[in-house]
């Protein structure tokens, strides 16, 4: 059995409890000294709340012991300081609950118990705590290891407060160092630059300061509108980085004012003049700059100026390894301000752009130049072309003659136009022939309307009395089917225009003279492209998607005007317009439904009507021609290497299928394009970037609550 705080200890205290109505009463003595061992604290929570006349409200949850050794008498305050410092350490508290009444629980329940602060200390408190210039949430990793057993520190965003639960007398302390923590001793100060960038200075201040483990916090921060740095910091080191700074600033004025840039992506031909109208020069400049890329100084510092722009180039080396003005810069000088001048040349030799300026237009040119040469987007445009006609004909016809027996003389004759070969040539070829006359133009015209015939064609010929007659019987049916699918596909930058043609050039008649007498004849003759044509120029947009302006061109030769006139006829389908198309998705730029069904007879009055008999007075043609035109495009963004070759793989390997499957391979069995790669080019040929990894979203955890 744990040992209890004797009453007799305190007996004094008994006179405590004497009834408040006898004020003639001594007044209380003090507490004899205490001694306990290994006392239970619930016993010596009541042994107090009788010494002093206090109600305490146990928590059933309260247990432990206490030991207390004390030589000299105590007071009633005294012994009660004594009970809040053992229930602290025993991780209890007292919180009050009404006049002279405490409840005794365990502090991690305090911040939640309801009472009111205390002077005396016993109780637990909250307060909020405005703050001015520190961040709340800096403050509570500040204060929360000063928080006793069982308080609080919680931020308040919204109002950028402290709000802290604790006991009374640490609350005390806790005001006093969060007022000294509040307040902002930093200095703020602005530093001008006229001849470095306020980047590049910002950067070199962060890099020197940024990671020395300074008690002190430097914040540095470029304005480049103003091209101007503003340093926030102890006010010690604030006056250290600005001597720097300045120091930076006045070694930058004395780097020269020429400067050359040597491009990595962009083109200094094209970047020259974006970057004269950037400084300024139009108009007068424009006019003096000639349209030939240079410009003649109008003072004589410009002409010093660009006296040292063709020393300064003449020096470069230039792409083949040499040195040397051979290929002249091309520079324009103009005024950007009173009494300032800049002077910028691109040396083609190495690509490059001079600038010959004051530091502050160096720097923005610079800026200009480095967002500019970046490089550049490609984009694969691919064409689908397909074509499928299909012509049917049909014809059936006769023809006759009759003429004297001698043959000289026709009597009646039935013939059509397109009719070939015709029966009276024929007849007028045969007489020839018989009279032994084989090389006339008659007989010649007579087998060349033969041999070109196609179809079927039967005749008969005969004698009767003094007549000769003869009849012919043409008929052909013809279906013709063709199917056309070509695909272009070329690789150009972006908003760069590019061409692709497969095709033939052919000679086009464009005049031609005879002269006096056939004296001196000649022929002017225009060669003109026919085949698969493609131009485009993509234009990536912001959104993603790409701008194709394009022309697309399917021309063929159909053949000669006719047999008497030998110039060509050429067939043409072209395609030109702009179009939006998103990336990797196929689009239908035109197409064609063509269909033109044509039904001829041709007859002889009367005779051609009569049922039956008169098939052999009559010509029948039809024709039917059908085409079905559709062109297809496909643009695709390039962004790096390895799309480039993730593009390239596939049709190289389509290309080394191919030619293995038409027995294109050399003995070891390597495909000829293989092997020029290979031997010739001394490289391997190009395979596809293996995929990238999917990415693996976390698994949520399974819950442990039961499901309903």
């Amino acid at each position: 059995m744990k040992p209890r705080f004797a009453p007799w200890l305190i007996a004094a205290g008994l006179c405590l409890t004497a009834p408040a109505a006898l004020p003639q009463d001594p007044p209380a003595a003090p507490a004899p000294a205490l001694n306990v061992q290994n006392a239970d604290i619930r016993a010596f929570i009541q042994d107090v709340a009788r010494a002093t006349g206090t109600t305490f409200l146990v928590d059933p949850r309260v247990q432990g012991t206490i030991t207390l050794s004390n030589d000299a008498p105590l007071s009633e305050p005294e012994l009660l300081g004594i009970l809040v410092a053992t229930l602290r350490a025993n991780g209890l508290i007292a919180v009050p609950s009404g006049a002279g009444v405490y409840r005794v629980v365990p502090d991690d329940t305090a911040a939640q118990q309801p009472g009111a602060a205390r002077g005396d200390g016993i109780g637990f408190s909250t307060e909020v705590f405005r703050l001015r210039h520190v961040d709340a949430q800096s403050a509570v990793e500040t204060v929360k290891p000063l928080i006793g057993r069982g308080g609080v520190a919680l931020a308040t965003p919204q109002g950028n407060s402290l709000l802290v639960a604790d006991y009374s007398d640490n609350l005390r302390r806790l005001r006093g160092l969060i007022a000294q923590i509040d307040q902002d001793r930093a200095r703020v100060e602005a530093i001008s630059l006229r001849n470095s960038s306020a980047r590049e200075i910002a950067q070199v201040v962060n890099g020197l300061y940024g990671g020395q483990g300074r008690g002190s916090v430097l914040s540095v921060l470029p304005v480049e509108s103003s091209n101007a740095v503003l340093l926030r910091g102890d006010p010690a080191l604030v006056d250290t980085v600005r001597r720097v700074v300045e120091d930076l600033d006045r070694r930058a004025e004395n780097s020269g004012d020429v400067r050359v840039i040597r491009l990595q992506h962009a083109n200094a031909e094209e970047l020259l003049p974006v970057l004269q109208q950037v400084v300024g020069l139009t108009g007068e400049a424009e006019a003096r700059q000639g349209g030939g890329g240079s410009s003649s100084a109008s003072s004589p510092l410009a002409a010093s100026a660009m006296a040292s722009m063709s020393n300064l180039a003449a020096t470069l080396p230039r792409s083949d390894g040499t040195t040397g003005n051979g290929d002249a810069p091309l520079a324009a000088s103009v005024a950007i301000a009173p009494g300032r001048r800049a002077t910028i040349a691109r040396y083609p030799g190495v690509n490059a752009i001079i600038i010959n300026a004051d530091p502050e237009t160096q720097r923005m040119l610079v800026d200009v130049i480095t967002q500019l040469d970046t490089r550049r987007e490609q984009v694969l445009v691919e064409a689908l072309v397909v074509e499928i006609s299909d012509d049917a004909a049909k014809r059936l016809g006769a023809q006759l003659l009759l003429a004297g027996k001698d043959g000289n003389v026709p009597i009646g004759m039935s013939n059509f136009p397109g009719s070939a070969p015709g029966i009276a040539e024929l007849a007028a070829a045969a007489s020839r022939v018989r009279d032994g006359d084989t090389s006339s133009p008659l007989v010649s015209n007579a087998l060349r309307s033969l041999l070109d015939y196609n179809g079927g064609l039967s005749g008969l010929a005969g004698e009767t009395g003094s007549l000769v007659f003869g009849l012919i019987i043409d008929a052909v049916k013809s279906d013709t089917a063709s199917n056309l699918l070509s695909t272009p596909s070329v690789l150009t930058l972006d908003n760069e225009e590019a061409r692709i043609l497969v095709g033939q050039e052919i000679p086009i008649t464009t005049g031609e003279v005879l002269g006096d007498s056939n004296s001196n004849p000649f022929r002017t003759i225009q060669r003109q492209d026919v085949g698969i044509q493609l131009v485009v120029r993509p234009q990536i947009n912001a959104g993603g998607g790409i701008t194709l302006a394009l022309r697309q061109e399917v021309s063929a030769i159909a053949g000669p005007v006719s047999e008497n006139f030998d110039e060509l006829i050429l067939s043409k389908r072209e395609i030109e317009t702009r179009v939006l198309a998103d990336d990797g998705a196929i689009v239908v730029l035109g197409g064609l439904l063509d269909q033109a069904d044509r039904n001829t007879v041709d007859k002889v009055p009367v005779l051609g009507d009569i049922p039956g008999l008169g098939a052999l007075f009559r010509r029948t043609a039809r024709s039917r021609n059908k085409t079905n035109l559709m062109v297809f495009i496909r643009p695709t963004i390039v962004r790096d290497p390895r799309e480039a070759q993730g593009i390239t793989a596939p049709r190289y390997d389509y290309m080394r299928r191919e030619q293995l499957r038409s027995g294109g391979a050399p003995g070891d069995g390597r495909a000829q394009l293989d092997a020029l790669i290979e031997d010739y080019f001394g490289t391997t040929p190009p395979v596809a970037p293996p995929a990238p990894l999917p990415r693996t979203e976390p698994q949520p955890e399974p819950s442990t609550e039961p499901q309903p």
